[in-house]
């Protein structure tokens, strides 16, 4: 996709304009960015900055049709089907949330564990336990008539790790850390609770506004990049991406174990280079790819 850079005359003053063209709606427009009367210096970066914005509506398009459908197909389904169905996404959701960060439980002990209480063989209890209050935490925050803050989520990490890991549960660090097979360096603790707090004043600020898909990835990406806690910052980040989900409407999302490799990666990429769109790309496509059945 090719950005060109337009020159107008007016009235004796040049003015430079960003220019691309796209199919809409069976034609061809072309859409255009006001640069100013000299060109900018990182003409480079502002040309992948407007091409995202262009890419991103056609996403949010799709996004609005997806909740759309998902709302119209949660209507029709009896309310003992809808609420067997976000029991057994749970099951898959704690299998994959877990695995990701390291339990040995197979989803089929992971379904067995959750369903009919018989414990696995042979295996750590912390991921039995914390598949177990995790199981509990999901199924409460579908309930939850709070917003997003950091009690809540503090309560989250508390809930999950309370049995397994007591010593750091719905604890701030204030410690060091660093993410095993990641190039990304967590801040410093002196750094996470003012990061936190602008955390949340950015989270109440975007929240009307933002698309809800967006906010969600965004919502995942910025949690996990501050890491406040010394374990479960993942699970919980997912688990925060699905509340805001679920609360506007949109199904929710489940990130597999078996492809960790293009979401770790992801991640990496715009913490390291400190910007949002690498994540965001491989967050629309996963989301769009999970949720193609109500595009059909």
């Amino acid at each position: 996709m090719l950005v060109r850079i337009a020159k107008r005359v007016i009235r004796g003053r040049t003015y430079f304009y960003l220019e691309h063209t796209i199919r809409e709606k069976g034609k061809r427009t072309t859409k255009s960015k006001y640069l100013g009367s000299r060109l900018p210096e990182n003409i480079e970066e502002l040309g992948k900055q407007f091409i995202f914005g262009l890419d991103k509506a056609k996403w949010f398009d799709d996004f609005d049709r997806i909740r759309r459908k998902y709302k119209a197909e949660s209507k029709s389904i009896p309310r003992s089907a809808r609420e067997k169905n976000l029991r057994e996404f749970s099951v898959r959701f704690t299998y994959n949330t877990q695995r990701i960060e390291g339990s040995t439980l197979t989803l089929r002990e992971t379904a067995q564990l959750l369903e009919e209480r018989i414990s696995p063989s042979g295996k750590p209890i912390s991921d039995a336990l914390e598949a177990e209050a995790h199981h509990r935490v999901f199924l409460g925050m579908l309930k939850e008539t709070r917003d997003l803050s950091f009690q809540l989520v503090q309560d989250w990490h508390w809930r999950i790790f309370k049995d397994s890991k007591p010593d750091v549960a719905g604890q701030v660090r204030g410690h060091g850390v660093r993410i095993t097979g990641s190039r990304f360096v967590p801040p410093s603790p002196v750094e996470v609770q003012p990061m936190l707090a602008g955390f949340f004043a950015w989270y109440r600020k975007a929240r009307p506004k933002a698309n809800p898909v967006e906010l969600a990835a965004l919502v995942h990406l910025k949690f996990v990049t501050i890491h406040p806690f010394a374990d479960g910052n993942g699970r919980i980040s997912r688990l925060m991406m699905n509340f805001v989900l679920n609360r506007r409407g949109y199904p929710m999302l489940n990130i597999e174990y078996k492809g960790r490799a293009s979401y770790y990666g992801a991640l990496e990429r715009s913490q390291l280079k400190r910007d949002e769109r690498p994540f965001l790309n491989w967050f629309f496509r996963r989301y769009k790819h999970e949720n193609s059945r109500y595009l059909a």
